[in-house]
């Protein structure tokens, strides 16, 4: 498979994160992101912010906006429901795993689930009834195309493709944001469902990320949320990182709104496919691997700056440089149809990427790599210039998934001299 390499390992500056607050360098002028945040609230474009840059390891930037709630000004350590930027998480988790031997990326995942075994592809479809025909794959799925989301899995409620949010819906599989459950029975069920397409011969954005969570209980013989406690979140010192927030630090969950008759309204009613919207602080709710988690600013920051540290924090190694470079490697195969919402997609072993194919889309250099989450937020990691950028909003359904973090990016970039 040919492949783009998107960080050159001596490009990384091993700076070490320490995320100490300081003043913003010479280079950095900040009024115009300043001005972009102010704006968006007073326009009743967003209710709230919540943004950190960082450069170097350190943050040169982390203001908050607006409101989280009515009466509540919105604070730098609020928490947010991070959704797919969990998927990141899980993909580093996996890729550490790997490292350890427990498994190779073209390994068959029913060699770990039997289900998938039987699993099988959508060939008719029949929208009046919602029946449909399958034929077998051409190939099993591998975990490599869980990670690079082309093993045909789709995705509820969120598919483009109406036969799979109507299949998806007739079978009662859930989203994996909220979800009442256990991550077992979740996996079973996504096996029994039919992949879009035959594995490896396109990207679909679906639920892969899910299963993978449950790969890696299987590999480590741990929880989810145990692996990432012990592995990733207590080295990394993501202490505001949860599945479920203790209650505690409950109220600083920051409330969801979604915009209604020209206005955000709190959205109090359940979410998605009857989910309740305040699930952090809930119990009984499937650890997924995909949008389950829920963070801080800071936290995410420094799991990205780990990412340009090449895999080391405070002189502890948590994931090698090669692993590191497989993963912000674009993994999507020449020819291998990769629609989405910018031209040129490409996408590694847990993020898109910015290739020399797609970078005229904007000012973020090549070698960046980045995602969001369904609630409106936004990440990237930019190796070339060692920074990392968060926005978080809690936003159901926004008009558009994307344009937050492309106009906070062009802010940032075109405010940074050198």
């Amino acid at each position: 498979m040919k492949k783009i390499t998107m960080l050159t390992l001596g490009a990384f500056l091993f700076t070490q994160a320490t995320f100490s607050q300081l003043t913003a360098p010479a280079e950095f002028q900040s009024a115009k992101i300043d001005s972009l945040a102010q704006r968006l609230v007073r326009e009743n474009r967003v209710t709230g912010l919540n943004l950190l840059f960082a450069r170097n390891g350190k943050i040169i930037y982390r203001k908050a906006f607006g409101q989280a709630a009515a009466g509540r000004p919105m604070q730098t350590n609020d928490i947010f429901r991070i959704a797919s930027q969990t998927k990141a998480i899980t993909s580093l988790a996996a890729m550490m795993l790997w490292e350890e031997g427990r498994f190779l990326l073209d390994d068959p995942i029913s060699r770990y689930i039997p289900a998938f075994a039987d699993t099988r592809v959508l060939d008719k479809y029949h929208p009046k009834d919602t029946s449909y025909t399958t034929v077998a794959p051409r190939r099993a799925i591998t975990v490599r195309d869980l990670l690079r989301h082309t093993s045909g899995i789709s995705y509820p409620v969120f598919s483009v493709d109406p036969r799979h949010n109507a299949i998806y819906a007739k079978h009662k599989v859930p989203t994996g944001i909220g979800s009442a459950g256990n991550l077992d029975s979740f996996v079973q069920l996504i096996a029994k469902q039919p992949l879009s397409h035959h594995p490896g011969e396109a990207y679909t954005y679906g639920l892969n990320i899910d299963v993978l969570g449950r790969l890696i209980e299987i590999w480590s013989g741990q929880p989810l949320e145990t692996f990432f406690r012990e592995r990733i979140f207590s080295p990394l010192g993501m202490h505001d990182t949860y599945f479920r927030i203790p209650a505690a630090k409950a109220a600083r969950l920051a409330p969801v709104f979604s915009f209604v008759n020209g206005r955000f309204e709190p959205v109090t009613t359940p979410i998605y496919e009857g989910n309740d919207p305040d699930y952090p602080l809930r119990g009984g709710i499937i650890p997924s691997g995909g949008a389950g988690l829920s963070s801080t600013a800071e936290d995410y920051a420094r799991f990205l700056q780990l990412f340009l540290d090449g895999g080391t924090y405070k002189g502890k190694r948590l994931i090698s440089p090669a692993a590191i470079r497989l993963m912000t490697t674009s993994q999507i195969p020449a020819g291998v149809p990769a629609k989405w919402d910018w031209p040129e997609f490409a996408f590694g072993l847990g993020f898109s990427l910015v290739t020399p194919q797609n970078q005229a889309n904007g000012p973020v250099p090549e070698g960046t790599f980045f995602w969001g989450g369904a609630f409106n937020t936004h990440y990237w990691a930019d190796p070339a210039n060692n920074v990392v950028g968060i926005i978080l909003t809690q936003e159901y359904f926004p008009a558009s998934f994307w344009d937050l973090g492309f106009l906070f990016k062009n802010a940032f970039y075109t405010s940074l001299e050198k």
